[in-house]
């Protein structure tokens, strides 16, 4: 799941880098974009919003630098004329997906371990072997689990907003610019103007489809 989201980010980043970005939705959707590309900022943390083209960028990262860092690529992003501030510097707060997945995969390599060390001791005491066997492989499908379910909630709502606006700019029938994406506690609100009610239906079930939303609330406007 997360390695189609990465594709699908990755080419949707470079139709957004051609893609003019002078309207409010079409300069959000511009930082976020460059935001999520720099390994320095981390954007998964940080939530971008747009008004008469000045930038606010809200949320937690872990070091000054990548503070300093998101403040300077918002300000060199095609029509930005100003940008507030918000973020915050908490190295505690700011957990990484990477260092989730990273934790995951240590304790599937530790549940690994122990059933290995299962097997082993039932080789080695056969009349102890069932039931050893039997308490490690619970053990670690235990842990299997927790390891599985901590990868599947490591898409934050910065990302999840990131992937809505992908889909948009990729697909022909939606006009990806003039749509704005928020999401909160993975639920996704589009507002905007769009020509038909066609353009506004296939927007939302573009949204609906994407890994992590749990909800679409409709502010779409069709033009007169």
């Amino acid at each position: 799941m997360l390695q189609r989201f990465a594709i699908l980010l990755s080419g949707a980043g470079l139709v957004m880098t051609v893609a003019c970005a002078e309207t409010d939705p079409g300069i959000t959707t511009a930082v976020k974009t460059k935001l999520a590309a720099d390994d320095t900022v981390k954007a998964y943390q940080i939530d971008v919003d747009t008004a008469n083209h000045v930038v606010t960028l809200t949320g937690v990262v872990e070091t000054a630098a990548a503070e300093e860092a998101a403040i300077a690529i918002a300000r060199g992003t095609d029509g930005v004329t100003d940008v507030v501030d918000r973020i915050t510097v908490n190295a505690a707060a700011a957990t990484s997906p990477e260092n989730l997945r990273e934790e995951a995969r240590e304790r599937a390599d530790a549940a690994g371990d122990s059933i290995r060390d299962g097997v082993d001791a039932t080789k080695n005491a056969a009349e102890r072997g069932a039931e050893a066997t039997k308490g490690v492989a619970g053990d670690a499908a235990e842990r299997v689990g927790t390891a599985a379910e901590r990868t599947g909630d490591v898409i934050s709502d910065a990302a999840v907003t990131t992937a809505v606006k992908s889909k948009f700019l990729a697909d022909t029938s939606t006009p990806g610019l003039k749509i704005d994406v928020d999401t909160k506690d993975g639920v996704v609100t589009l507002s905007g103007t769009v020509r038909t009610r066609a353009e506004a239906d296939r927007a939302v079930s573009l949204a609906r489809d994407t890994n992590g939303v749990k909800r679409v609330v409709n502010n779409l406007k069709v033009a007169a």
